[in-house]
């Protein structure tokens, strides 16, 4: 999903990974008038013991369980299929399926030292990476996590047919990787690959040894792309025996696994992972419960039914009353994230006309959203110019405010010099075919709201917008291109080159049928780039192409927005959530 993950406002649809330099995690100290945090939430931004480029989970003492809300349920174990890949998965994952490299509140990329002892690039020519694991590392059921754990999540990136993976990005470009011994993996690439860091994190790691067990392969590092029986097996299980939660197939490589799911409840229990190997204190256990009214996990917090509402979802009066809890212990914290809210436009329907796609970017002020929906979360918003940077980062251009609200008469302007007219009922037509579209998105009462006020504006200029409310649009929906227009986020890591799959033509999370030989060419020499600065040379033009097809128009980089009481520090961090490291959170009460 670019983890590219969607989210649930994104939701985030599994977004992609971005390299963000200037976008720091703290939105600043007490009363700060950007984000309004009532705590001074860039302290904790930090993981107790990180040092330098690594991280560690500090050493705390055990305490009494917790519970955190979120705004959409768990669905999957497996989180890298296109068709499961959900930031909500990767929110409850995270403490649960460890990897190379850990995210903290700054957007740091830092070595994971509990699992790992280095990641290192051996040779520039040929692009070669080590990837060397600490010995003891367990998964919870006694299996040795290693060399096949990495093995696997490359040959389902690798795009051997029948995974299903959401992104191939990067892993297509190992040359026969190896396993040099148990806990050495080493990969030499056909170009140079600097986002090399943001492969196999992300709960890419999934157990091997349950893989073999229920596929009857010996040895998944014997496997190679090209043994079709072999792939066939397991990418069969790898696609579809990771759904839902099966205690016996679905074992934790990190501090918490996962106690009980009860999807009814949309309610997920962890507790502690007796064979890891680092700190053990932190929450002994962590429930995680669906709350997708943002108003309501405001309330549940106020009446002390949680310990911490976390929502990628921001809502100026759910804000409002989180920030009003403070005399009851309620810290409320916001902070950019590295997520962006948008609207596709999917070219196998009406907006495979060009001018149809061009009349409803003119017609729609992104202004009047953010002013309406989110001043009260975050008072300096401004509606995102570009898709593939956020504002602050390098290579960052405004390319969307001559494209937007321009008013209904130039969107009208535009259509009647592509061929549209308007029909008795004051709607525009073209082969017989009114201007009539839905807006898909998942349940969420900002989503909606902002669908009324498209609805209005598009209204004035002969378009008519039916709100399509689906609560399971982002499970099942948006990856088969099942929408007119699509309304969900994106949540990205930082490492850009994972944007590729979903805009170059067939790539895996390209849902809206965009097929650009401009922005293929583009990315692939991005993503090929020997350093950073002809990298983003390259990402600027991608971004430029996108923006000149009119395919995806970006409303705004949407704010986080948790509270919590009882624990001394939480932050949301902006891909993976709160829970990052829930294994060194304190209870204050």
């Amino acid at each position: 999903m670019r983890r590219s993950k969607a989210v649930s406002a994104l939701s985030l649809v599994a977004a992609s990974a971005l390299v963000l330099s200037a976008c720091g995690g703290g939105g600043g100290g007490e009363g700060d008038s950007n984000t309004g945090s009532t705590v001074d939430v860039k302290s904790m931004a930090e993981g107790k013991a990180q040092q330098g480029d690594e991280f560690q989970l500090a050493d705390v003492p055990e305490s009494e369980p917790v519970t955190v809300a979120i705004d959409e349920g768990f669905s999957a174990y497996n989180n890298k299929t296109a068709d499961a890949n959900s930031s909500y998965n990767n929110y409850v994952l995270v403490p649960v399926i460890t990897g190379p490299f850990v995210l903290d509140g700054n957007n740091k990329v830092l070595l994971n030292k509990d699992v790992m002892e280095s990641v290192t690039v051996t040779s520039e020519k040929p692009y070669t990476v080590e990837w060397k694991m600490k010995p003891g590392v367990k998964w919870s059921d006694g299996a040795p996590w290693g060399c096949e754990d990495f093995y696997l999540a490359w040959l389902a990136g690798s795009g051997a047919e029948g995974f299903n993976a959401a992104s191939t990005t990067g892993y297509e470009l190992m040359d026969n990787p190896t396993c040099k011994d148990d806990l050495t993996f080493e990969a030499t690439f056909t170009e140079p690959y600097i986002d090399y860091k943001g492969l196999f994190s992300d709960v890419a790691l999934l157990p091997a040894h349950v893989l073999e067990e229920q596929t009857g392969i010996s040895d998944i590092t014997k496997v190679k792309p090209s043994d079709k029986q072999a792939v066939k097996k397991a990418a069969d299980f790898w696609a579809n025996g990771w759904k839902g939660f099966k205690p016996d197939l679905m074992p934790a490589s990190g501090p918490y696994k996962i106690k009980s799911f009860d999807q009814n409840a949309d309610t997920v229990v962890l507790e502690k992972n007796p064979e890891w190997i680092g700190a053990k204190g932190g929450p002994s256990e962590v429930t995680i419960r669906a709350i997708p009214d943002t108003k309501a996990m405001a309330t549940a917090l106020q009446n002390g039914e949680i310990d911490v509402a976390a929502s990628t979802q921001p809502d100026d009066t759910a804000a409002n009353t989180m920030k009003n809890l403070a005399s009851q212990g309620v810290n409320y914290g916001s902070a950019p994230q590295l997520t962006f809210e948008h609207f596709d436009l999917n070219y196998n329907r009406l907006f495979g006309d060009e001018a149809a796609r061009k009349a409803f970017f003119q017609v729609v002020n992104r202004e009047e959203i953010v002013s309406k929906l989110l001043k009260g979360v975050q008072s300096d918003i401004q509606p995102l110019n570009s898709i593939v940077f956020f504002e602050g980062e390098d290579g960052y251009q405004d390319l969307y405010s001559d494209k937007t609200n321009q008013g209904a008469e130039a969107a009208m302007k535009t259509l009647e010099a592509g061929g549209w007219k308007k029909g008795p009922d004051g709607i525009y037509q073209k082969n017989g075919k009114r201007f009539s579209v839905a807006i898909s998105h998942n349940e969420n009462e900002r989503r909606s709201r902002t669908v009324e006020i498209v609805q209005s504006q598009a209204r004035a200029a002969g378009m008519e917008i039916k709100d399509d409310t689906d609560p399971n649009f982002l499970k099942g929906r948006v990856d088969k291109g099942d929408y007119d227009i699509a309304l969900f986020g994106w949540s990205s890591a930082p490492f850009k080159a994972e944007q590729k799959s979903i805009y170059i033509t067939g790539g895996g999370q390209n849902w809206q049928g965009l097929s650009d030989p401009k922005i293929d060419q583009a990315f692939d020499k991005a993503t090929s780039a020997t350093n950073a600065e002809e990298a983003t040379k390259h990402y600027q033009a991608a971004d430029e192409a996108l923006a000149n097809q009119y395919a995806t128009m970006p409303l705004f980089a949407t704010p986080s927005m948790w509270g919590f009481r009882g624990i001394d520090r939480v932050y949301m961090q902006s891909y993976n959530g709160v829970l990052w490291n829930v294994g060194e959170w304190e209870r204050t009460d």
